[in-house]
């Protein structure tokens, strides 16, 4: 995909007037924009107003340094690129830098060639994973993505949507499941689906893709594939009234709600669980809906 520099923005964070002259030249002929600030606050102010594609940020400044400035930054921004470029070269310093968000660190004396490839590819990066996102946006689908701390990164519009009905706050950052999704993302693409109760009904996050590092797609699987309970009856040793109830459970449904569906008693749907809960050899509704949705998805239980 070819690059277009000069709608590139790229916003330099330093206070050292020698190294600010340098990078700007060097960026100025690479044909990119460029915008500077001299201090952390100054860099999160401009970032409030314009979205730089990607920031070269310097570590040590006065009023905020470079490393409270990217975590700021990162709450606003979740996936511009922003490099670090510094004379600290300690392990711990680089360390640092990237648990506050840093996605690359260059330190210096800088070499303007090597800088101008690694915006170049990290910009590049940048909008290929932008068209994948609109181009998710338009095909509706449940897709999320977080960093390897279950943080949320962005939603599409539908996932945003399902959740909120779900009564589940969307916000970027912290999220409410972020806890269960970092263990079990754990250090490898997870090859099971998440299962996640929520008062409504279970939620079912799928492992989408890895887009970089510390980025996941993940996608909430349609939950109109749980509406057959011909599935759960043929997968499961239950009878054809027990596969019909053992479904409505996986739908977060309560025995009085089950009751009025199939036109009986709570009591008499508190009978049909008991026997499920022998024959699947489980011993509460929660491992029942576990094993319920899996089967419906198709996966060994």
């Amino acid at each position: 995909m070819p690059l277009d520099r000069n709608s590139s923005i790229v916003l330099v964070v330093d206070d050292s007037p020698d190294s600010l002259g340098m990078i700007h030249t060097a960026l100025q002929m690479g044909g990119y924009t460029v915008l500077v600030a001299l201090n952390g606050k100054q860099a999160l102010d401009i970032v409030a107003q314009i979205q730089p594609d990607v920031v070269l940020m310097d570590a040590v400044m006065p009023v905020m340094d470079g490393f409270e400035c990217c975590r700021q930054m990162r709450q606003q921004l979740p996936l511009i690129p922003i490099l670090f470029m510094t004379g600290l070269t300690e392990p711990e310093h680089i360390v640092k830098a990237f648990e506050h968000g840093s996605t690359d660190y260059i330190t210096k004396p800088l070499n303007p060639d090597e800088l101008l490839a690694r915006i170049t590819a990290h910009v590049r990066s940048a909008h290929l994973i932008r068209d994948a996102r609109e181009a998710l946006d338009s095909a509706r689908q449940h897709v999320l993505s977080v960093n390897n701390r279950g943080e949320l990164l962005w939603t599409t519009p539908e996932a945003r949507e399902l959740l909120a009905v779900n009564g589940i706050e969307v916000a970027l950052g912290e999220f409410i499941f972020s806890r269960e999704i970092k263990a079990w993302l754990g250090d490898q693409e997870p090859a099971q689906d998440l299962i996640i109760h929520t008062q409504q009904r279970p939620l079912i996050i799928r492992y989408f893709k890895r887009v970089h590092a510390d980025e996941h797609l993940l996608r909430i699987v349609d939950q109109h594939q749980l509406l057959d309970p011909k599935v759960l009856e043929a997968a499961l040793p239950v009878t054809k009234r027990e596969a019909e109830v053992l479904l409505w459970v996986a739908q977060g449904k309560t025995n009085r709600e089950i009751g009025e569906i199939l036109t009986m008693s709570p009591r008499t749907v508190n009978k049909h669980l008991e026997q499920i809960y022998t024959k699947i050899q489980v011993d509460n509704r929660a491992a029942a809906t576990s094993i319920a949705i899996q089967s419906l998805l198709g996966m060994s239980v």
